[in-house]
């Protein structure tokens, strides 16, 4: 004899519907954490999806300054090349240093911005649905 059938025998009727009262409230509530799983892992999908095309912006970013920087470097050393006294190297250096450094800056500030762009969105979905499953759950 099954061990859950002796004790379906041996237990009087009151505690054999507490028991079938509670094992229907763990199927229950395992269909729900069921359900908040799946949707967790839709949310997830979606995230990774966004922050991918965002790292893909953030790299064709990156190369577009490498690519500016290189050609200013180019520039640069075109100019230099050209110069026929000290004081105009200096100017020309001096020139350079100021550029290079606004540049940098205006290129640090972009790739910020658009880290924190990305950040924000990625962040977004999971916010959204994780009060969502969770009042699901509870």
């Amino acid at each position: 004899m099954p061990f859950f059938e002796l004790l379906k025998r041996a237990m009087p009727g009151v505690f054999l519907g507490v028991a079938e009262q509670s094992a229907g409230r763990v199927k229950v509530n395992c269909e729900k954490m069921k359900a908040a799983s799946e949707e967790m892992a839709d949310v997830l999908r979606e995230t990774y999806s966004i922050n991918a095309n965002g790292m893909a912006d953030y790299g064709a970013k990156v190369i577009e300054i490498s690519g500016a920087n290189t050609a200013s470097a180019f520039d640069f050393l075109t100019n230099l090349m050209g110069t026929k006294s000290p004081t105009e190297i200096m100017q020309l250096s001096a020139a350079q240093a100021r550029k290079s450094f606004d540049v940098t800056s205006a290129q640090n500030k972009e790739l910020w911005d658009l880290a924190q762009k990305v950040a924000v969105e990625s962040a977004e979905p999971i916010k959204k649905s994780v009060a969502r499953v969770l009042q699901k759950v509870i």
